[in-house]
């Protein structure tokens, strides 16, 4: 089912406005009126999400929440959309995705993606828009803004271009470069998203991959220690293991997997500022991106 009702607390996640601060734009400017329970809960409605997304878009490039306030809602699409097109950012992409997202809107996604493909390319739409995108859902989940149909929708979509381009560029692989990874995820995790795009992004460079994706038990990744690969393994981490529970998934790593430098492991993902502090053992990385990660393998010896 759509949804089509939000809580104040739900256009707080989507539009990164806090909840005081939308009471306070109520009340000096009538900018939003929302249904009310009896108990005098706040109710909106889809109307009201995308007006506070376009009003959130404008505000964080420079328009006073005065002179917002003083335009018509077409006047505010009008200078969303004229706005969008000057500074060419990606923010107004990534709240039409969230609105094709919680309206279950294919034609809006495939919209926002081809216009963003026309701009920028394959790469760049998922750099500038979907990884912001999904860092959002990220969070967006755990504050139960979304429930798993929502994800599940977009995900999809998604994956469905990944996979198209994937398999543009899974057989460029240079012989010249040794090294082999090894890409998957831990187990419980099975948002693969950010994992295949980087398959895409080493493949794309001639690089040799192993992708198993979601879920896998560390016990067999130690196969790939036997046959003289030598990999480096590469994991996105979400969801699982959880930052408390870091620590404990790195020891298991070394013990069914094997310590050392020659046992690389690189970590990705939403978890790894979190997790910085932490001394890592030899052979251990973590990268705050994707193409932070890659700069990495460019210098890669070959």
């Amino acid at each position: 089912m759509i949804k089509s009702n939000f809580s104040i607390k739900d256009l707080e996640n989507l539009s990164g406005i806090k909840a005081h601060t939308i009471r306070i734009w109520e009340k000096r400017y009538q900018l939003l009126n929302p249904e009310r329970t009896e108990s005098n809960i706040r109710s909106y409605d889809t109307h009201s999400l995308q007006k506070i997304l376009n009003v959130s878009y404008l505000n964080n490039h420079g328009l006073k929440i005065s002179t917002i306030a003083e335009l018509d809602e077409a006047e505010i699409d009008s200078e969303v959309k004229k706005l969008a097109q000057e500074s060419n950012t990606s923010n107004h992409s990534v709240q039409e995705i969230k609105l094709a997202m919680i309206n279950f809107d294919k034609q809006l996604f495939d919209q926002v993606y081809s216009n963003g493909f026309e701009k920028l390319g394959f790469i760049g739409v998922f750099r500038e828009i979907l990884i912001p995108f999904l860092q959002e859902l990220g969070y967006l989940w755990h504050s139960n803004t979304v429930n798993v149909a929502h994800e599940h929708f977009i995900s999809h979509l998604i994956k469905q271009k990944l996979l198209s381009h994937i398999e543009s560029v899974e057989y460029l692989t240079d012989d010249k470069h040794k090294e082999v990874y090894v890409l998957f995820l831990p187990p419980n995790e099975m948002h693969d998203l950010g994992l295949l795009f980087l398959n895409y992004e080493l493949l794309s460079r001639g690089r040799k991959t192993i992708y198993l994706g979601a879920s896998m038990t560390l016990e067999s990744l130690k196969h790939f220690q036997q046959n003289e690969l030598k990999p480096i393994f590469v994991t996105y981490i979400t969801v699982y293991p959880s930052i408390k529970k870091m620590p404990k998934f790195l020891k298991e790593f070394e013990q069914k997997v094997g310590s050392g430098d020659e046992n690389k492991l690189w970590i990705l993902g939403p978890v790894v500022p979190s997790i910085k502090h932490l001394e890592l053992s030899k052979g251990r990385k973590t990268f705050d991106s994707i193409p932070d990660l890659i700069k990495n393998v460019d210098v890669q010896p070959t």
